[in-house]
């Protein structure tokens, strides 16, 4: 491979997709590439399997349709993982437990199969928090992801997607679809360095796919940037039978991913400090003033957003935790009241406590979600996108009942509760080094002009591509 390639990895995929298409790159030696990168670097464990064979046979087939005068799409070739909780038959999807060792796929999600029939090619399943039940991406049961920003002290990668944070962050693929129940693709991406979008729901399916919350499971990208996050997204997006969210969501919404436009002047708004669903800490308050300061200088300076009295984003981080552990009880309870089961004790926990909750709260909190969604859509009219942090503080040292990161989860959660847009920048690093971000949100269906909002943003939030040292993991 010629010298210039050894950044390769640190290409986005939109880059990789047109060399391979401009026949300068294969498909194959870049496949083949990562794979080596993965090899090379167990002690970063973002990967649960590799399908190095597979992903072989594909780059191959990619390389000959290609030959052929065929592409499958604009990301033909182009290498991508999935979390472990996205079915591939033949692999294993343990969802992150131990009580699912050696659960091998009899069927192919949905995602999965549109992903193939791009022309991508899936290098493996990654790491994730135990039924994805967690966003710190602690998980001392299977092995826990580690962030590559600090090969000294195991801290937080983010969860639960967590082995699809570090996995684009460390240079061991290009891009990687995760889930989002409750900030699960936006927490490792912002404490990784990369970017993270939770669509609105019902852009792409969830057909076989481990579940946590019907209510509020969602499928979405963790890319270098936000053209490859709108552009993955895009190619996934559209309707299916077996997922009824897909087939509610107004078709113009995924067709507008096609057209980006220029964002407005004027089209972003910040929430007000006072609004925050938990308080920032110093280092996490520096990011954000950083931030800021940075948009100031680009005369972006977004007007001060205030939500309606009923609209309190605290709240509804609280409704969303309720909901999801209500309906994660439906299928996990069993295993979490079975003490022989291999269950991390603090999973188990989460999972016990859906069952205490009641009928009544649980159709209460229902209730409100519409009506703070229909709410949220009527206070952000004339806005595209609401501006907030999406964390509290940088990734911290894991501990032992992991409670070091539940602001991620007060930040995070409320955009999942109103079935929002919602999409993690990279937005500066705090004394040690860490990365920080911030995130902004669109009501449901609001993906396309939000999207145009991010790639505006992103270029003047972090202007210098920094990367993590990864010397210290063989790379």
């Amino acid at each position: 491979m010629p010298a210039q390639d050894t950044a390769l990895h640190f290409q986005d995929a939109r880059q990789l997709a047109r060399a391979i298409r401009e026949r300068k790159l294969s498909s194959l030696a870049l496949t083949q590439h990562f794979l080596d990168r993965i090899e090379r670097a167990p002690a970063l464990a973002a990967y649960s399997e590799v399908t190095a064979e597979r992903a072989l046979a594909q780059a191959d087939a990619a390389d000959r349709l290609l030959a052929a005068g065929i592409s499958m799409g604009p990301l033909h070739g182009v290498p991508v993982a999935v979390k472990d909780s996205i079915h591939w038959e033949g692999t294993t999807a343990s969802g992150g437990s131990q009580t699912r060792l050696g659960a091998v796929s009899t069927v192919t999600a949905a995602a999965a199969h549109r992903l193939v029939a791009q022309g991508m090619v899936i290098l493996g399943k990654t790491r994730m928090t135990e039924f994805a039940f967690g966003l710190s991406g602690q998980n001392p049961t299977q092995g826990t992801a580690r962030n590559p920003w600090d090969a000294s002290v195991a801290r937080a990668p983010g969860g639960s997607s967590s082995g699809a944070g570090v996995a684009v962050a460390a240079g061991l693929a290009p891009l990687a679809l995760g889930g989002d129940t409750g900030g699960s693709v936006r927490a490792p991406a912002a404490l990784n360095g990369v970017v993270g979008y939770k669509p609105s729901s019902g852009f792409i399916s969830r057909a076989g796919c481990l579940p946590l919350s019907d209510t509020l499971d969602v499928l979405g990208p963790i890319t270098r940037n936000v053209a490859d996050a709108r552009l993955l997204t895009q190619l996934l997006a559209g309707p299916d039978i077996d997922d009824a969210a897909t087939l509610a969501l107004p078709a113009v919404c995924v067709a507008a991913l096609r057209y980006p436009s220029p964002c407005n002047a004027g089209a972003v708004a910040v929430l007000a400090p006072q609004a925050w669903p938990t308080p920032l800490t110093d280092a996490g308050l520096q990011v954000w003033h950083q931030a800021q300061a940075r948009l100031d200088r680009a005369g972006c300076t977004p007007t001060t957003w205030h939500p309606p009295a009923s609209l309190s984003f605290a709240r509804m981080a609280e409704d969303n935790s309720l909901v999801l552990a209500y309906e994660a009880y439906r299928y996990y309870g069993a295993l979490a009241e079975d003490p022989a089961q291999p269950l991390w004790d603090v999973v188990r926990a989460r999972i016990a406590a859906g069952g205490r909750i009641s009928q009544a709260s649980y159709e209460a909190a229902l209730e409100r979600r519409q009506a703070d969604m229909a709410a949220f859509a009527q206070a952000m009219q004339g806005v595209d996108a609401l501006l907030m942090p999406a964390c509290d503080q940088a990734a911290q040292p894991l501990d032992a009942q992991d409670t070091r990161h539940a602001g991620l989860g007060k930040l995070l959660r409320p955009a999942n509760f109103l079935g929002a847009a919602a999409i993690a920048l990279p937005a500066g690093f705090d004394a040690d080094g860490m990365p920080g971000a911030v995130q902004l949100l669109a009501p449901a269906g609001g993906d396309a002009a939000m999207l145009d909002c991010a790639a505006a943003l992103e270029q003047v939030l972090a202007p210098a591509a920094r990367l993590p040292d990864l010397s210290a993991w063989g790379l």
